[in-house]
């Protein structure tokens, strides 16, 4: 073992008190480096004694505050000596509680990058890694699980964990989340039981989910009540007076305690919390026990969900026709009631705060519902768990799905082009699947191209396998093929083919789904990917993940996070395959969990998918086994700030190309230096 490790051992071995809680700081930075010296054991060693430490010190903080909390509360008498006597108290007891269940850690400072290792799962990177060097693929696959669901950018995470599926010893029960939030691991479970009927199941777990969200609300408050990072205020520098300290301090507590809604309800690694998440508790709840014949239990969450919404014009209807069955008003549940009061006087409070300080701390509306969707006069159904609704008719059947009413079906404006099936028949919305879209020798010419031009890598940040390394991709970009034309590399005439191809694909895609404004390049892609040989055998990845194109998919939350570093502008896309004489790398729509097949299309030559590019349409490609599948690959969008670069560099050059063809001028253009 590196001798620079001694120090530090000696420190936290020589600390004999039962009391004593090993930093977690230190610990962590010891196994960081018996893992660069290959110490794997000690990495293990270390690295799980310091997530233990992390989890004691904040179980600690929780216990300790809320126990001084309840000993030293305040009370009516709000004189100045009394206020601060019992701040004063507090302070005393928190120090006896911390110095008691820590040690010596209470005066331990830890940097703040450490800390944020810990939020972001960074040890159990290195876990997963030791585990594997040490031959433990159950303990590793927990490990790279529980690091990849708060990092789900990390592709080298995903395949890491493909892998693991297929070592023996290695079960489904293995990739467990280490650290999941019971609120919130409870709460999928029941959606999960809601989702194949078992409503009896749902709703025991819903109640078990509520009870867990409301202790994890009293824990995240007691965090808040610790030191507070005021920016852009120095309080000795700027010698503020006592009280204005105070009202400092106490504004920002508030502040931290009233984003705990959007705490709890935010999954590890994401930027956005899950809209309308507790009231969507009793939502579920509501139609639960109605399934199961419970009206009372129903009301009462029926009521309850009216609170945080009171303007919802079906639920009110829900609340007339339970009122009808049980025979009496009913009332709502106490816990949310008392919970929605304390939010509403914390709002008030920050409102006077942002006032006097000049600080907005009341932005985000945690119960609305999201997308734009009108989901008034409607209740969950059974269909994904989520945020599908289906309405209850006057004779409450609830059996019927109201399916969102977006537009398609319009001209497809070039002759022979064939619909071939819409959204109905692609089981989804925003979808069309189209034939003909180009002819047997332009596709010809294309694949010509796409093996002259494209290189491994290109368009994947130079990754020759970025999505499974079972597999070669091959890209070239509109502009590089010019260039390619330019310097007599390609035929000319087939880097314009290319070009025209793609205008093409983008007037029908704009046509079909009767958009009111124009649809621009997002980026254009002349893609290939090769199965290779020698690696075929027994395989059972795709050759490109499901995933939705303009969000990140959380098949766990039946939920897609728009947000980075998904292409969160990207609004429709669409694939144009250039052959079909190769084995599998069939093209298929997912249900929301990433696993329910909902359509699947056979590429050819000339055949063109298009869909809305948001989480409505998760997609992905079958492995690819044998041979070489070639298509153009288009993204779109709205907003012309995010066109695409190579595009607009594109559409000059072909100008000037047409320009000279027109007066007969030599060619003088050269794409390179629109590079």
């Amino acid at each position: 073992m590196d001798r620079t490790l001694f120090p530090v051992l000696v420190f936290l071995l020589s600390v004999s008190s039962a009391a004593s809680l090993e930093p977690y700081d230190l610990l962590y930075d010891t196994a960081v480096q018996a893992f660069s010296t290959g110490d794997y054991e000690n990495v293990v060693l270390y690295m799980e004694a310091a997530l233990s430490s992390y989890a004691q010190v904040r179980s600690s903080k929780v216990r300790c505050r809320l126990r001084c909390q309840d000993q030293h509360p305040f009370d009516g008498t709000f004189s100045d000596l009394r206020f601060f006597d019992v701040v004063l108290q507090r302070a005393a007891c928190m120090n006896a509680c911390i110095d008691e269940k820590l040690g010596s850690q209470s005066v331990h400072k830890v940097s703040e990058d450490v800390v944020q290792d810990f939020h972001r799962r960074i040890p159990y990177n290195y876990l997963q890694l030791a585990y594997q060097k040490l031959q433990q693929p159950e303990k590793a696959a927990a490990a790279a699980h529980t690091y990849f669901q708060a990092n789900p950018e990390h592709v080298e995470m995903g395949q890491d964990l493909e892998q693991y599926k297929d070592l023996q010893g290695v079960e489904e029960n293995h990739f467990v989340d280490r650290e999941a939030r019971p609120h919130q691991f409870t709460f999928t479970k029941a959606v999960k039981f809601y989702d194949r009927g078992d409503y009896e199941g749902a709703a025991a777990l819903f109640e078990d989910a509520l009870v867990e969200y409301y202790k994890a609300d009293v824990e995240c408050r007691a965090l808040c009540q610790g030191p507070q990072g005021f920016e852009g205020h120095d309080h000795l520098r700027y010698r503020y007076s006592l009280h204005e300290l105070v009202s400092d301090h106490f504004t920002q507590v508030l502040h931290c305690e009233h984003e705990c809604v959007r705490d709890l309800a935010t999954r590890p690694g994401r930027l956005s919390p899950m809209e309308n998440y507790l009231p969507l508790h009793y939502d579920y709840l509501q139609f639960a026990y109605f399934k199961v014949n419970r009206p009372e239990e129903a009301l009462q969450c029926v009521l309850t969900y009216c609170l945080f919404h009171e303007e919802e014009e079906f639920m009110t209807e829900n609340v007339e026709f339970y009122r009808e069955i049980v025979g009496h008003e009913g009332k709502p549940r106490e816990e949310a009631a008392w919970y929605l009061r304390r939010h509403r006087q914390e709002l008030e409070l920050l409102l006077t705060g942002s006032r006097i300080m000049g600080v907005d701390f009341t932005e985000g509306n945690y119960w609305s519902n999201s997308g734009g969707r009108d989901d008034s006069n409607r209740i969950p159904s059974g269909t994904n768990g989520w945020m599908d609704y289906v309405p209850i008719s006057e004779k409450k059947n609830a059996s019927a799905v109201v399916s969102l009413q977006l537009r398609e079906g319009g001209p497809l404006l070039y002759d022979g082009v064939k619909l071939v099936q819409n959204s109905l028949a692609l089981n989804g919305t925003q979808r069309v699947l189209l034939d003909h879209v180009i002819s047997e020798e332009e596709c010809s010419n294309l694949r010509g191209l796409a093996h002259a031009v494209t290189m491994a890598g290109d368009g994947y940040r130079g990754r020759m396998s970025p999505h499974t390394p079972n597999e070669k991709f091959e890209g070239a970009t509109v502009l590089k093929t010019l260039q390619y034309g330019y310097e007599g590399r390609v035929p000319m005439r087939s880097a314009r083919l290319f070009y025209d191809t793609s205008e093409r694909v983008r007037r029908i895609v704009e046509s079909y789904f009767l958009l009111n404004s124009t649809l621009h390049f997002s980026y254009t892609h002349l893609v290939c990917r090769t199965a290779i040989s020698g690696q075929q055998d027994h395989r059972n990845d795709l050759s490109h993940p499901i995933h939705a194109d303009n969000c990140l998919l959380d098949p766990d939350a039946n939920e897609c996070w728009k947000e980075p570093p998904a292409y969160t502008y990207r609004d429709y896309s669409a694939l144009l395959y250039l052959n079909g004489d190769f084995d599998g790398g069939e093209f298929i729509f997912t249900e929301m969990d990433a696993k329910t097949v909902t359509a699947s299309v056979k590429p050819k030559c000339g055949r063109l998918v298009g869909f809305s590019s948001g989480g409505e349409n998760p997609h992905g490609v079958k492995a690819v086994t044998s041979g070489q599948r070639c298509a153009v690959a288009l993204w779109f969008t709205l907003d012309p700030l995010y066109r695409e670069l190579e595009r607009l560099q594109a559409d000059e050059v072909i100008q000037a190309l047409d320009t000279q063809s027109v007066w007969g001028q030599g060619l003088n253009i050269n794409p390179k230096d629109e590079l």
